[in-house]
Parts: structure tokens; sequence; C-alpha cells
């Protein structure tokens, strides 16, 4: 029989590690199939992008974005190293923290519907950490990545 100190002590334990099963930031409903839906709406998640027009990897990540993520690298690199940014960003585990960092940073409710959820996270990427909220259907590039959103979320790889 367990007792309600085991149950407490077992609810804390499973807390702890949900909190800290990445990098030790709970982003609310940052999911494994959130990160899938973000890279198809950034290119397909194609792992084979390279670097094009100051954006580099599966979820096309530019300079400033990942400076404002907090300058992530791969392990054993430096952020001072010229093209760090460009290989973190070209390898799709460390361009999910990249991400991680960009959405510890920015992420909000863009949508203001009272929940944070992949949705905004597709919107802060679209628009920018300061811009989330203005809707994407007012540009071609935003049209499609709300299409795309819609395509993966009916795969159900968002959840």
């Amino acid at each position: 029989m367990i007792t309600p100190a085991q149950v407490a002590l077992l609810s804390i334990l499973l807390v702890t590690f949900l909190w800290t099963k990445s990098s030790g930031v709970f982003i609310p409903n940052l999911t494994d199939g959130c990160y899938r839906c973000l890279c198809y709406i950034s290119t397909l998640c194609d792992v084979s992008n390279d670097c094009s027009g100051g954006y580099c990897g599966p979820f096309n990540i530019s300079r400033v974005y990942w400076v404002d993520a907090g300058n992530i690298t791969l392990p054993d690199d430096e952020p001072e190293r010229n093209n760090a940014w460009k290989d973190c960003a070209r390898n799709y585990q460390c361009a999910r923290r990249i991400i991680e960092g960009y959405l510890q940073r920015f992420g909000k409710d863009c949508n203001d519907d009272g929940v944070t959820d992949c949705y905004d996270y597709m919107m802060i990427n679209g628009n920018g950490g300061y811009g989330c909220t203005s809707p994407l259907n007012r540009s071609a590039n935003g049209r499609k990545w709300l299409r795309r959103y819609e395509e993966c979320r009916s795969s159900r790889l968002v959840n």
C-alpha cells in the first residue's frame, strides 16, 4: 500500500523530471510534436538544408535569432567562433536548443486564447519575438506558414 507521503514524493519527483527534461527550463506545450511541426513549417523539415540568404538548417535560423536565443553552440564549440551559429543551426538537436532558448525569452500567448501552445510558437517564429501578435495571414510567407501548420496539425504530429 502506498502512503500519502510516498504519493507526494513521487509527484514531486515527476514534476521535477518533467521540468528539467531538456535544459532545465519549462516551456509549456513545447513537445516533440511541436518541434516537428515548427521544423516542417520552416523547411518541410529538410535536415539537409544548409544556409541560404542568411538562414540555416531545418528550422531556417538566422544569426540574429541565434543571438536572441542565447548563442547556443554544439558541445565543445565557442559562440565567438565565426560559424558556430551556422554549425549549430544545421544540426537538428542543436537547432532545437536554439528554438528553446528563443522561446524561453519570447514565449507568450500570441493569439490571446488563454493558452501558450505550438500555434503561438509558430507565430513567434513567423513574426519574431517582439511582433508575435500580428496575424500571419497578411503576407504570402505567413499564409504558407499557416497552411503548413494546419497540414502538420491535421497529421497529428503536433500532439
